[in-house]
């Protein structure tokens, strides 16, 4: 069972205060037992020096009571859309005018599925919909709903949509179960607010990163293609943590249905000579690059104009394949001091395959993942790596949330850049 933490890992957020001075945070909170850790989140923004609105549902005040919520954060608590307390009719607007930030914490799976929808009915939905800056979610609920297909369904839209999702820890959950969907800590979610916001320990501002996600697609008619099952979540979410360091990001991206961060600058591409170009045009100037995309690593010798038909084509048809631009080997061979950083999803001798691609690449560092562990790879929103680099050191993490992947990615980034 995972320490609940609200001593010394506490104080130690506090040690980065500067940064939240004089911001505006919104706090959503939604009916569940997680609600009580508000209090202690509130706290932390208020000690960090940022104001704190409180704006619940009704089913939140079952759990911690409106007085606590006005008394920590020194405002009014916002509850009703049509309140008599309110100090304006359009209380949801005016909020989200003020607002810097906007985190729900606790999210329920139906705070979560009316922001996926664009339901407005409540002050915490309504609010939500006329905010339109970085909004954080913290999803708490037994962990056969969150593994619900319309739960994942909707965390997906709100992630595709630039929402930052804090995932969940595994634990003992108040329903008795044990499993993953108890809300992160507070100083956790404090942790990412203030990352976000630029008050991370290492910094990145002004550095210019290059980041490559999704898949390649190689065609070989006009309908039909050679790809794989990246969904590109993992550079996406890479992206948006360097760009919330302060870093310059350029993030080259096969076709996938995702949205970049407002702070990214982002290429669209399709092919792996694409991909090839475009990184080739952003590298030399780049103090860095973290090559998460999927290239094939084959494509059809030749692409037919038109749509390939069964009628008048032998009984079987074949595809001469041909090897597709080494992305990853040419940024190896052409770096001067750059730091360059690639992924490695294996399926068998992982940790020796990821040293030779490692050594063969000219890479400072790599990132495993096997397919052979649940919850890693390709489509998930969680990944579990290890990190090699060219040091010998050998670092193993638990699965986590591919938005706290990202942190530990970066992280590593930064201490290679001597950050």
């Amino acid at each position: 069972m995972q320490k609940q933490g609200f001593g010394f890992r506490r104080i130690a957020a506090f040690s980065i205060l500067s940064i939240l001075e004089g911001k505006k945070i919104i706090l959503g909170i939604s009916g569940g037992i997680a609600a009580y850790k508000a209090a202690f989140l509130i706290r932390l923004f208020k000690k960090a020096g940022a104001g704190v609105k409180v704006v619940g549902t009704s089913n939140a005040f079952e759990f911690i009571s409106r007085v606590t919520l006005e008394s920590l954060s020194e405002n009014k608590v916002y509850d009703e859309v049509f309140g008599s307390q309110n100090d304006y009719s359009t209380e949801h607007v005016a909020l989200a005018d003020w607002g810097d930030v906007f985190v729900v914490a606790p999210a329920t799976a139906n705070i979560i599925g009316k922001l996926a929808n664009g339901i407005a009915d409540d002050a915490l939905s309504t609010s939500l919909l006329a905010f339109n800056r970085q909004v954080f979610v913290a999803p708490a609920m037994n962990c056969k709903m969150l593994d619900h297909f319309a739960v994942q369904h909707n965390i997906g839209v709100l992630r595709d949509q630039g929402i930052y999702i804090i995932e969940p820890a595994e634990g003992y959950l108040a329903c008795g179960y044990e499993g993953r969907g108890r809300m992160e800590e507070p100083d956790e979610i404090f942790r990412v607010v203030n990352t976000y916001l630029g008050g991370g320990k290492k910094t990145l501002d002004g550095k210019h990163i290059l980041v490559t996600a999704g898949p390649t697609r190689e065609n070989i008619d006009p309908v039909r293609y050679i790809g794989n099952h990246s969904s590109g979540l993992m550079g996406y979410a890479i992206a948006r943590e360097l760009a919330s360091r302060g870093a310059m990001v350029n993030l080259v991206s096969g076709p996938t249905h995702l949205t970049a961060d407002g702070r990214v600058q982002l290429t669209r591409v399709s092919t792996a000579e694409e991909m090839f170009d475009a990184c080739m045009k952003f590298f030399p100037a780049a103090d860095a690059a973290i090559m998460a995309a999927a290239v094939a690593d084959y494509k059809p010798e030749t692409s037919r104009s038109l749509k390939i038909k069964k009628e008048g084509e032998p009984e079987k048809l074949q595809l001469t394949l041909v090897p597709t631009e080494d992305i990853l080997g040419a940024m190896g061979a052409a770096k001067q001091s750059q730091v360059l950083a690639g992924f490695a999803l294996e399926t068998d001798n992982e940790e020796k395959n990821a040293i030779k691609k490692l050594e063969s690449k000219k890479l400072d560092f790599i990132v495993l993942n096997s397919l052979n562990d649940t919850g890693a790879g390709f489509t998930h929103d969680t990944n579990k790596i290890t990190i090699l680099d060219n040091n010998g050191n050998v670092v193993r993490y638990p699965l986590k949330g591919k938005e706290q992947v990202a942190v530990d990615i970066v992280d590593t980034l930064a201490k290679h850049m001597n950050i």
